[in-house]
């Protein structure tokens, strides 16, 4: 069930309404919820339903053993009883077939014959991200950030939460669980901040990322040898573009449902493509995973603390290793390999002795930052190609057409010019644009705010395309 559908618009609007006919009994109104989640994730493949409840219950268990833990010992054993088991799933459905076929390849080469378990396994929709969040329960109560375990019900409901299921954002336990020990307020729920942002993500979704993969971005990463110069540089840009309006969409709607059902998540993007740095990229970008990474990975391997060569294999396998979150491919590797090589230069430059200032004379100040946003920028566009095609063929074809005489530009359309220079324009408006909407919005006339969500969703329906493309996020 895709967030852009009528489907998903007809049962939001059910369970929404019955949320708050419940809403003085916080059991009942949590088990609709519960119930409505596992129809959510049903829709696209029931029997992945019981990997959902079984993941659950693994964790709840685990969390009680860790919680009435006789002693550090015991409960450390647990910790890492949860972790591995988490993994192992994640690991079987999502790897189990790229290890493989990377085992088989490597065979090959060394001219070695053996006859290898080859399975058909279908990867579940979300499962990196309820995962995660089985873990990030489990870590977060060993550490004491939860005080005690949660009930079967409340890790039921906090893994299978519909809005962020099955592209995030990946909500902390201890962000969430708390919320569910009462009913909202309705009188603190921000109604329409949660209509704006669930409308302001159907719009990028519907309109900009859709047309943007139609248009320009799905052909030419197809067959990147028969476009010119122009549509290759246009697709890259585009698909950059694509990919931010497409999974910024989703946990904008997924946080805009969150708010209308009376709960917090927090933000998940920042207008990434305004980064300085790379470092400033990633507290931009998928903030939920890159401070999961920080906190569940980074800083237990041993952070920036133990010596600079060490911090920088810290920031290689924590980068390699959020590639490889991403998907099972060497190229979704060699992305986040890419990434985490660039953390480490900057944070070489940024050690060197006597390294001059970076905040000389305002104007030249100013300069430094244009270019420096535009250095980045396209740093993470070359990151893109690798992540965007399907092999590292492909991606290397996409570069060399930069090296064509033929420059082309046949699907470099000014409408195409216009979406990108949009969605790259949103990056540099005012963050508070959203909020002084929201003022605007709250003062009008019933009618007149009525009238507003209705022309948003005919303007969309009518310039959207027949079909909505799944999130790219669904895939990992």
């Amino acid at each position: 069930m895709l967030f852009p559908t009528l489907d998903f618009a007809l049962f939001f609007l059910i369970v929404y309404a019955l949320a708050w006919t419940l809403n003085d009994h916080n059991g009942q109104r949590k088990l609709l919820l519960l119930a409505a989640s596992y129809f959510f994730y049903s829709y696209w493949d029931w029997r992945f339903a019981f990997l959902l409840a079984s993941s659950s219950l693994f964790n709840f268990y685990i969390g009680r053993r860790i919680d009435f833990a006789e002693n550090d010992s015991s409960r450390k054993f647990f910790l890492r009883l949860g972790i591995a088991g988490n993994l192992s799933v994640l690991v079987f459905f999502k790897y189990y077939g790229f290890f493989l076929e990377s085992t088989a390849s490597l065979a090959k080469a060394l001219s070695i014959k053996r006859d290898l378990p080859f399975l058909d396994v279908i990867l579940p929709v979300g499962i990196s991200f309820f995962t995660f969040q089985g873990m990030s329960y489990l870590i977060d109560l060993y550490r004491g950030k939860i005080e005690r375990s949660a009930s079967l019900f409340d890790i039921l409901l906090y893994i299978s939460f519909f809005p962020q299921l099955v592209a995030g954002p990946i909500v902390r336990a201890a962000t969430f669980l708390p919320q569910l020990q009462q009913a909202p307020d309705p009188k603190r729920i921000l109604a329409a901040m949660g209509f704006l942002l669930m409308l302001w993500g159907l719009f990028k979704k519907a309109i900009i990322a859709n047309y943007l993969a139609v248009e320009i971005v799905d052909p030419v990463f197809f067959d990147p040898n028969a476009y010119g110069f122009l549509d290759v540089l246009g697709a890259v840009y585009a698909y950059a573009v694509q990919i931010y309006c497409d999974f910024s969409a989703y946990s904008d709607m997924a946080i805009g449902a969150a708010v209308l059902l009376g709960y917090h998540f927090p933000g998940n993007f920042d207008q990434p493509y305004r980064a300085r740095s790379i470092t400033e990229f990633w507290h931009r970008w998928h903030i939920s995973l890159s401070t999961w990474l920080r906190d569940y990975l980074y800083i237990p391997l041993g952070g920036s603390r133990h010596g600079t060569l060490k911090t920088y294999r810290n920031l290689m396998v924590t980068m390699l290793l959020g590639g490889l979150w991403h998907g099972a491919a060497w190229n979704f590797i060699l992305w986040g390999g890419l990434h985490g090589v660039l953390l480490c230069a900057e944070r070489m430059i940024r050690s060197r002795p006597g390294r001059p200032d970076i905040t000389p004379r305002r104007n030249i100040g100013f300069f430094r930052n244009v270019v420096s946003v535009l250095v980045v920028f396209h740093l993470v566009c070359l990151g893109w190609v690798f992540f965007r095609a399907a092999s590292f063929e492909d991606a290397f074809t996409m570069l060399c057409a930069f090296w064509r005489l033929d420059m082309g530009g046949q699907l470099l359309t000014p409408f195409v010019v216009y979406m990108v220079v949009f969605g790259l324009g949103i990056h540099f408006v005012p963050r508070t644009t959203l909020q002084h909407l929201e003022a605007v919005f709250c003062r009008a006339p019933t009618i007149l705010q009525g009238a507003a969500v209705g022309f948003v969703l005919v303007a969309v329906a009518a310039f959207s395309m027949d079909e909505v493309a799944p999130f790219i996020y669904f895939q990992f």
